[in-house]
């Protein structure tokens, strides 16, 4: 039996069903089907296997998070406006206990105030904001590294 180091689980909140509908100058205008396809390709050159969630249900995400540790073995957490606010979330995150980066594709902290919070400040290994989808490239490069995976 071999065991899979390689799992990544990346994890999409409240709105990202309606990604493409969102301001492109703040969110790039891609699909969520279209991100994931990219983010796909690159997990895959990197020797990792993406698994994508994305609910725009508090409970359904702390839920997943429960889960996590059955499913992968390290996250990319995109939760979108939950970032801010949701200790729920945080908590789950933490119990998982797995490796994670927190990934904007705007800059969040360059806009309103209010997204400047983070509640996943010390619980995630970097926070990648303002890249668009290229900081899930960073992200899956940094978990690549922390799992141990060549491609």
């Amino acid at each position: 039996m071999s065991t899979t180091t390689n799992r990544v689980a990346v994890l999409h909140g409240v709105n990202f069903n309606i990604l493409e509908r969102r301001d492109p100058s703040f969110y790039g205008g891609k699909s969520l089907s279209e991100l994931e396809h990219q983010i796909s390709d690159w997990a895959r050159a990197l020797g990792l296997e993406p698994i994508f969630f994305q609910t725009n249900h508090e409970g359904e995400f702390v839920e997943y998070l429960h889960r996590l540790p059955d499913l992968g073995d390290a996250a990319i957490i995109n939760a979108g406006a939950w970032t801010h606010y949701s200790r729920a979330i945080a908590d789950a995150l933490d119990v998982a206990g797995l490796p994670a980066v927190e990934v904007h594709l705007s800059d969040v902290d360059a806009r309103d105030d209010w997204r400047k919070l983070s509640v996943f400040d010390g619980l995630v290994l970097a926070k990648i904001s303002g890249k668009g989808a290229e900081g899930y490239r960073e992200a899956l490069e940094l978990l690549a590294g922390e799992l141990g995976s060549s491609a």
